[in-house]
């Protein structure tokens, strides 16, 4: 567990934090990660399930590549959550099959295969490629600093920027190009970027976490209002209609995190802008909401989980300088702990206006958040011994 931090004015949040750690990392450790590794792999045809219910695995489901990888994702990284089982089998096997099943003739990985690896869905998303990268960096934990995993990445990021590099800023958000271009998969290659750019690696990953920056500051975040919008046209507006006015809490508070994570003063206020944002016109009554529109009204009021870990891990990394944003940290948790499930490791996904959860499988996709979350809380509170200055 992290040491304790020196208490202040916000002790109380704080020591609520730390409560908090505790309780979401016995649950990875003691339920979600056990259950997940024993049920969530198939062993008889390799790669990993897309939902679980009590009785077992969902097996009619076909299998997204980015489940498979932000699966990979979640097992490299349990042994830093305290996991007592063995990760090796599940990131070595899970990324071997994968490797081997999703990747296309053009070196970019398809979007959707069978249970038994066939094809399903050729078309090649950059959202996946992003988290191919990232699982790629993040399998280095368990396998270890190996040459084969960075030459599959910088190989990939080579391939990404032959076939989808805008000849302006950006990139498509896959192939067959199609508009609109759009946020998200931006965002998800700056978490890979920044993954590797820790690890220490080439150049490459540094000018990638300083080119989504920059168009993260001139073309995907408002100036005037601060907000972030989700689609654009192909020279970087938002798409006109409904579509180009659609804000989502989540990915606000996403989008905070990463940039105060990449060192530079513009991309730190950006950050604390779009946290305010959020937590002033997002959460509802404790729980951060689906999407608001650009004027930010309330367009979707359901919830589902994984704003409630995003709104966590960007208060958390905040409240290291700014301790006040504990408070939020422990209201997102506590939210969070909300949506788990009766059964041990499952989890709700979704909350309705009417404050019910919605009975339904819990999708596998959501534990990568869920783990995300849980490894910035236990960050944040070992640095909060010794604060961080924000970026200069």
């Amino acid at each position: 567990m992290p040491p304790e931090a020196p208490e202040s004015g916000a002790g109380s949040a704080l020591g609520a934090a730390r409560a908090l750690c505790t309780r979401l990392g016995a649950w990875l450790r003691d339920a979600a990660l056990p259950l997940w590794s024993q049920h969530g792999y198939d062993r008889a045809r390799g790669g990993f399930e897309e939902r679980l219910t009590a009785t077992g695995a969902v097996t009619t489901d076909a299998r997204r590549a980015r489940v498979q990888v932000r699966q990979v994702y979640v097992f490299a990284n349990a042994a830093t959550l305290g996991w007592r089982g063995d990760p090796l089998p599940l990131v070595r096997d899970g990324l071997e099959h994968f490797l081997r099943h999703y990747r296309r003739s053009d070196g970019l990985f398809r979007t959707l295969c069978a249970a038994d690896g066939t094809a399903l869905d050729e078309r090649a998303f950059l959202y996946d490629q992003a988290f191919v990268l990232l699982a790629l960096a993040e399998s280095q934990r368990v396998l270890g600093r190996a040459p084969a995993l960075i030459g599959e990445a910088e190989g990939l990021l080579a391939v990404i920027r032959r076939l989808l590099k805008r000849a302006g800023p950006g990139f498509d958000s896959g192939l067959p190009a199609r508009l609109p271009l759009l946020a998200n998969p931006h965002m998800h290659l700056l978490e890979a970027a920044l993954a590797w750019r820790e690890l220490g690696s080439s150049a490459a990953w540094r000018e990638l976490v300083d080119e989504v920056v920059a168009l993260a500051l001139a073309r995907l975040i408002d100036a005037e209002s601060g907000a972030l919008t989700e689609r654009f046209t192909a020279d970087w507006q938002p798409l006109p209609g409904l579509e180009g006015r659609l804000v989502e809490p989540g990915h606000l508070f996403e989008w905070a995190w990463l940039l105060q994570r990449c060192g530079d003063a513009a991309a730190h206020t950006a950050a604390v802008r779009l946290i305010g944002i959020a937590e002033q016109h997002g959460v509802r009554k404790g729980v951060a909401i689906n999407a608001l529109l650009s004027d930010f009204s309330v367009h979707d009021a359901e919830a589902r989980l994984w704003p409630q870990t995003e709104r966590l891990k960007a208060n958390a990394r905040l409240a290291i300088t700014r301790p006040q944003c504990w408070s939020s940290v422990v209201e997102a948790g506590e939210t969070l702990l909300r949506y788990l499930a009766p059964v041990p490791g499952l989890w709700y996904d979704r909350l309705t206006v009417a404050g019910t959860f919605v009975c339904e499988p819990a999708p596998a996709s959501t534990l990568y958040h869920i783990v995300a979350a849980c490894l910035e809380l236990q960050s944040a509170l070992t640095t909060a011994a010794t604060p961080l200055n924000p970026p200069r």
